[in-house]
């Protein structure tokens, strides 16, 4: 990457993102967003979603300053601009959420990681699953349902048992949470053009909500329609030889 030598930085409430965020302005200076050729985001990887949902268009450099930092390079403060200058950028498409709620509102909303859906009641939720408008699922029986772009595969969705997918495949994640019926039902895995609908049925007796990326739910909702967003590019920037496409490929093995 070129053109970095005007830098914002942003932190996280964290102590650790706020003292570093401090020494990083100490010896580099801040200048405003508007200004800025890079964001350098410090803190974990809720951080890293809040600075790409922000929408600058700007590239983001995550430091670790929070816990798992998948989407974070190693916290040093020696050598930034060098590393900035070398950093390699990682494109994610996001997707996009509509959900209508039993009020008649109809709800958007995009993910960087992925679109869930999730019970809001004691009792299981009954999902329809259509894809391009064809019902391939007539009634899952679940605590939920994830769609999970490439870069999100490796969280929520891996930890219900979703595939990793390679960053730089177009194809997304359809998971299940905990699914009773059918009882053999694997997920799929979708082309990244495909619209997946899920109706809720019996939304009264067994309440459903819809999230995305854990930072925008509505409920109780009576259908959402996921789908990928072209239009908009999230850039991610990463340390020679530590991409997402060589993190992906380290988590299948670990």
């Amino acid at each position: 990457m070129t053109g970095t030598s005007h830098i914002h930085f942003a932190a996280a409430r964290a102590p650790a993102a706020q003292a570093a965020c401090e020494d990083l302005i100490a010896r580099y200076g801040q200048v405003p967003r508007y200004a800025a050729d890079v964001i350098v985001a410090l803190g974990g990887d809720g951080f890293m979603l809040q600075c790409l949902h922000e929408g600058t268009g700007l590239p983001v450099y995550g430091m670790n300053r929070g816990s798992v930092g998948f989407l974070m390079n190693d916290y040093v403060a020696e050598d930034l601009p060098e590393r900035l200058a070398a950093a390699e950028s990682a494109v994610i498409k996001p997707l996009a959420m509509r959900a209508e709620t039993d009020d008649g509102v109809v709800h958007e909303a995009l993910a960087i990681n992925e679109v869930s859906l999730l019970r809001a009641g004691p009792q299981a939720a009954k999902l329809r699953i259509s894809v391009n408008g064809k019902v391939r699922l007539q009634e899952l029986v679940c605590d939920g349902a994830i769609v999970s772009t490439p870069a999100g595969s490796t969280a929520y969705n891996f930890s219900v048992h979703g595939p990793i997918l390679p960053i730089g495949s177009d194809v997304l994640a359809l998971t299940g949470i905990a699914s009773f019926r059918p009882r053999r039902w694997q997920g799929a895995i979708l082309p990244s053009s495909a619209v997946v609908r899920f109706d809720v049925l019996e939304a009264e007796k067994r309440p459903v909500m819809a999230d995305a990326d854990g930072r925008a739910s509505v409920k109780p909702v009576l259908w959402v329609e996921v789908r990928s967003e072209p239009k908009v590019e999230h850039h991610i920037l990463f340390d020679p030889g530590h991409g997402l496409e060589e993190r992906l490929m380290r988590e299948q093995f670990a």
